[in-house]
């Protein structure tokens, strides 16, 4: 390992490597490289209760057939 590794910051080491992952898989494939480190955020668990608490089976229901 060089001098030059160990001093790099954290933003170097960034460009560096999306660089590198650009290169080796393209623009697209980066980018779905990186979205596998996105935890994303929120609560799903408490905000799909907001959505759901007030539609019965049947509603639900009519709502899939309709999209098909």
């Amino acid at each position: 390992m060089t001098s030059q590794t160990l001093t790099r910051d954290i933003n170097s080491i960034r460009r560096l490597g999306i660089n590198a992952l650009t290169e080796k898989l393209g623009p697209v494939g980066m980018v779905e490289f990186m979205r596998q480190f996105d935890s994303g955020y929120g609560d799903y668990t408490k905000e799909r209760h907001t959505w759901l608490n007030n539609l019965t089976v049947e509603e639900i229901s009519d709502e899939i057939k309709k999209s098909k």
